[in-house]
C-alpha cells in the first residue's frame, strides 16, 4: 500500500482472490500468485509485458516466504524442500522470468531477506538456510546485472508483526506433535525458548508499516544502498557477525534460548 501511495501503479501477488479484494480498494491490482505455480508465473509475464495502459516494469519485490521451524533432527524433507520452493526457488523463477523486461526499463530488484539470513539460531536451520541462500543469489545477481542498468537491493528486517509469525507457531506445534519422547527430551526446553521468542515478534517487532517505508525508500532511492536493514534487530544481527566469533555467537544464543525457555507465558 505505501508504493500505491507513493504514486506507483502496484501489481501485488496474492495467493486468494479474497485477499485480492483487501488491497484492491487501496489502488492495488491484485494478482493470483504462487510463486512455485509455473503458470502463474507465465500469467504475470503476460500482465507485465501487455499493460493495457503501456506501462513498464520498473520494480520487483520479491517478498514470498513462510517459515517452517524445528531442529535439524526433526524436521523433515519435505518440510524443508517447502521452505525452499517458496522462499527460494520461487523466487529465482519469478525474478528469472521477469529480468529480461527489467534489462530492457533498466529497473529495480528488491529482495527482502531477513536477519536469519546472517545469523542462524538453533530452530531456524530451515528459515536461514533459505534465507542465506537468497543473501548469495541477491549478491550474485546484483554483480551479474550491475553493468547493465539494473539494480539489486537486499532488505534485511528483523522482528516486524506479521501473521507469518502465527503461521510459523502452527507449523512448529504440528512438527512438535510428531516428534519421538527421544526428541522431546532433547528438544522441548529449545521448543519453548522458540515459542516466547516467536510471541516477542510478534507482539515487539516493528509495523508492517515502517518495514514498508524502508522498501520504499529503497525502491525510490537514485542510488540505492546494497542493503537496507530493518529495526534495531535488523542491525545488530547484520553487524554481529563480523565482531563476533563463532564459539562466542553459540555462547550468546545458549544463553538466550535457556533465559527464554523459562519465561512465564
Amino acid at each position: 500500500m505505501r508504493l500505491a501511495a507513493d504514486g506507483f501503479h502496484v501489481l501485488a501477488g496474492v495467493r486468494k482472490s479474497a485477499d485480492g479484494q483487501k488491497i484492491a480498494a487501496a489502488g492495488i491490482e491484485p494478482v493470483i500468485l504462487d510463486v512455485t505455480n509455473d503458470e502463474h508465473i507465465a500469467s504475470i509475464v503476460a500482465r507485465v509485458t501487455r499493460d493495457p495502459d503501456g506501462r513498464q516494469l520498473q520494480v520487483l519485490v520479491n517478498n514470498a516466504g513462510v517459515a517452517v521451524n524445528a531442529p535439524v533432527e526433526v524436521l523433515s524433507l519435505a518440510d524443508w524442500r517447502f521452505q525452499f520452493d517458496v522462499s527460494v526457488f520461487g523466487q529465482i523463477a519469478l525474478t528469472r522470468a521477469l529480468l529480461p523486461t527489467l534489462l530492457a526499463t533498466r529497473g529495480r530488484i528488491v529482495n527482502v531477506t531477513s536477519v536469519g539470513g546472517r545469523v542462524a539460531m538453533a530452530n531456524f536451520g530451515a528459515y536461514s538456510a533459505a534465507k542465506f541462500a537468497m543473501e548469495a543469489v541477491t549478491d550474485s545477481l546484483r554483480r551479474e546485472v550491475q553493468d547493465f542498468g539494473v539494480t539489486v537491493v537486499k532488505i534485511t528486517p528483523g522482528a516486524v508483526s506479521t501473521n507469518l509469525t502465527e503461521s510459523g507457531l502452527a507449523a512448529a506445534a504440528r512438527i512438535t506433535d510428531t516428534m519421538t519422547a527421544e526428541q522431546h527430551t532433547r528438544y522441548d526446553e529449545l521448543g519453548r525458548a522458540f515459542t516466547v521468542q516467536a510471541e516477542g515478534f510478534a507482539r515487539d517487532g516493528v509495523s508492517p508499516e515502517h518495514a514498508a517505508s524502508v522498501i520504499s525508500k529503497a525502491v525510490a532511492a537514485r542510488r540505492p544502498k546494497t542493503r537496507y536493514t530493518i529495526g534495531r534487530d535488523g542491525a545488530m544481527f547484520t553487524f554481529m557477525p563480523r565482531i563476533a566469533s563463532d564459539r562466542l555467537l553459540d555462547t550468546m544464543l545458549r544463553s538466550q534460548n535457556k533465559s527464554l525457555a523459562k519465561t512465564k507465558r
